[in-house]
């Protein structure tokens, strides 16, 4: 249950991402402008390892091959963009960086503790809350 809530949110924080880069600069957002030089390296050694493995890739989008702190540092790099969406960039920040440590618990598949459970679903209302 919690690797699907993950799973979505992650989806969704994605997909707002790309639609937003989109409308900013269409077809061509993914750039080292857009996104920071590391993340935009990173991304381009995951591919190519996934090539070089010879196995099916993920994905032909870069954006998928992020994982979930890069997404936060992609968001704050393009507060020009984001600014109409969010608030503040600390509390995107703040929210996306407990939502990351929960992530490491979901994705490998340890169980959640009570307190942890309930921390999730206050820190999805959280990021939910962030784009009222």
């Amino acid at each position: 249950e919690h690797y699907e809530i993950f799973y979505c949110l992650e989806k969704t924080i994605r997909k707002l991402i790309v639609d937003s880069l989109e409308a900013a600069e269409p077809k061509t957002w993914w750039n080292q402008q857009r996104i920071p030089q590391v993340i935009f390296l990173d991304v381009q050694k995951r591919m190519q390892r996934e090539k070089d493995f010879g196995i099916t890739l993920r994905s032909d989008d870069p954006i998928d091959y992020t994982n979930f702190g890069e997404l936060g540092e992609i968001i704050k790099n393009n507060w020009a963009v984001f600014g109409s969406i969010f608030d503040s960039p600390k509390a995107v920040e703040r929210v996306l960086s407990n939502l990351n440590l929960l992530r490491n618990s979901i994705a490998h598949c340890s169980p959640l503790a009570e307190d942890e459970i309930v921390r999730l679903r206050l820190s999805v209302k959280d990021w939910f809350r962030l784009m009222e």
